[in-house]
């Protein structure tokens, strides 16, 4: 459904106030040419306006997911049980198996899983660039999908064969930065809701060259940049950015690694943000999220770590490996910190009389929205309910049975402690519904894609269908890998102390 002008009216609105504080509102909400024009309680909607019923619901700003990985669909429950060196070879490696066709079939459904989850942003760590026909693929799915996205074009390191596993050994190959220039010279897509950003890892590379690629994507207007937590060369990321004088508002930090106090004051001088992914970062072992300052009680096992509430946000990283939507992830970071928080002074034998503002409902709730918003630098554009604003928006049914009473009391608590996907009745992305009556509606393909469907609109079954086929493809090749030796190779070429592994 799509209309130069769409009325939702009589719902419970969360809109933020000067403070910060979410208000819950009984409002009607004008959308005009995908902005939101007007929001009061009485609107005399234009003619041929399309008007939405919100009677008994709770109109929320859509969730921004500031670090992702939207192509691995077909890798999905193979991860369940695993931890982050296994993943790199049964997961991140796996992009040795996908054709450019199943990566747009990939790329299509996990941004479809998140537009269903009310994920209406996503920040993209793109790293499926095998080759340019991939990566094009991958920008025309997510522009396909209707969702808004920062599509963070990735340099990466290819594999080039298993069995003996083996790399190609220039990653930044001629094709790799040309692609990038020219995609840039052609964006933005879906109508601008998909903008080029980049993401960077490779920090073993000589400095002046490092600093040469900066520039040539900064000069290409590209405001936002991504990078996974990790210590490279003895420095975490955040130092090796610093040294290079590379560390700017534009960056995010994903996970965040080992990050201590010093690390987090180069953060916040620079505006920069920290992505926390709370189910990947629990399962395998990248310590607890950093976006919830009081869960850092303690100062971390050294006596130094830090929480990055101020500068955090919130991402899904991998859907294969866990559910795609940033509420879930909102509500677990949450949890989690809370029960570090009550641990460190039960350990004391005390009882903490009440929870800190930090650690409400609320907090998550604008760790989902406005933060995600500022580390995207969109913050002017979308993260909250307001005249002027892009009209991206998710509408929850507060009478379904997980939400009923809650939503009536707190609609922020209903929505992060109580909602499911299936709560949510309609998405709405720049003003143009792509969720309706609890359904994603079919959608109509942009560039390079009608071609590789072989035609112009794709409902949910048939992308399914293509996902189910793509899938089965993959995992007769996948069967025939050795990842025992996989590993054994990753081991040596990332020069892990083996004597570090603890058989459990």
């Amino acid at each position: 459904m799509s209309s130069t002008s769409t009325l939702l009216q009589g719902g419970i609105a969360l809109v933020h106030d000067t403070n910060d504080h979410v208000v819950p509102t009984k409002t009607s909400i004008l959308i005009e040419n995908g902005k939101i024009a007007k929001i009061a309680q009485n609107i005399a909607a234009p003619e041929g306006t399309v008007i939405i019923d919100c009677t008994d619901k709770i109109i929320s700003p859509g969730f921004i997911d500031t670090h992702h990985h939207g192509w691995q669909t077909q890798l999905k429950g193979r991860h369940a049980n695993e931890q982050l060196l296994e993943y790199m070879v049964t997961g991140n490696s796996q992009h040795y198996q996908y054709s450019s066709e199943d990566v747009f079939y990939g790329q299509l459904a996990g941004m479809l899983e998140g537009i269903a989850a009310g994920t209406t942003t996503v920040v993209d760590h793109a790293h499926i660039t095998v080759s340019p026909d991939h990566v094009r693929l991958a920008i025309a799915a997510t522009a396909s999908s209707g969702i808004r996205s920062v599509f963070c074009y990735t340099p990466m390191m290819r594999v080039k064969q298993f069995n003996l596993l083996g790399y190609h050994s220039n990653i930044f190959e001629d094709w790799v930065m040309q692609t990038f220039n020219e995609i840039a010279d052609h964006g933005p897509f879906g109508t601008g809701r998909v903008t080029l950003g980049f993401a960077f890892d490779s920090f073993f590379l000589p400095a002046e060259m490092i600093k040469d690629i900066f520039a040539q994507v900064k000069a290409k207007g590209v405001k936002t940049i991504t990078c996974h937590g990790s210590v490279i060369l003895g420095k975490s990321v955040v130092q090796n950015l610093a040294s290079l004088d590379l560390l700017d508002e534009s960056i995010i930090i994903s996970h965040g690694g080992t990050l201590k106090k010093a690390d987090a004051e180069l953060v916040k001088a620079a505006g920069a943000f920290i992505s926390s992914t709370p189910s990947t970062e629990l399962q395998m072992a990248m310590g607890r999220p950093y976006c919830f300052d009081a869960s850092f009680q303690d100062g971390g096992v050294s006596g130094d770590s830090v929480g990055f509430q101020d500068n955090g946000s919130l991402g899904v990283d991998c859907h294969s490996c866990t559910a795609g939507s940033i509420i879930s992830e909102a509500k677990l970071g949450l949890q989690n910190a809370r029960n570090h928080f009550n641990e460190f002074h039960m350990k004391q034998g005390k009882i903490p009389r009440t929870l800190p503002q930090n650690l409400r409902v609320e907090s998550a709730f604008n760790l989902a929205t406005i933060k995600g918003a500022e580390a995207a630098n969109l913050s002017h554009e979308i993260g909250r309910i307001a005249e002027g604003y892009d009209a991206d928006l998710v509408i929850f049914d507060s009478f379904s049975p997980s939400m009923v009473g809650a939503a009536q009391h707190d609609p922020v608590a209903a929505i992060i402690l109580h909602s499911s996907p299936a709560d949510i009745d309609t998405v709405i992305v720049g003003g143009v519904v792509r969720k309706r009556d609890f359904k994603l509606l079919p959608v109509p393909l942009e560039g390079c894609a009608k071609k590789t469907a072989g035609q112009d609109v794709l409902g949910w079954n048939s992308i399914a269908n293509e996902v189910v086929t793509s899938r089965e493809k993959m995992q007769k090749e996948i069967d025939k890998i050795d990842f025992k030796e996989a590993k054994g190779t990753l081991i040596k070429l990332f020069h892990i102390d083996e004597s570090k592994f603890v058989n459990v």
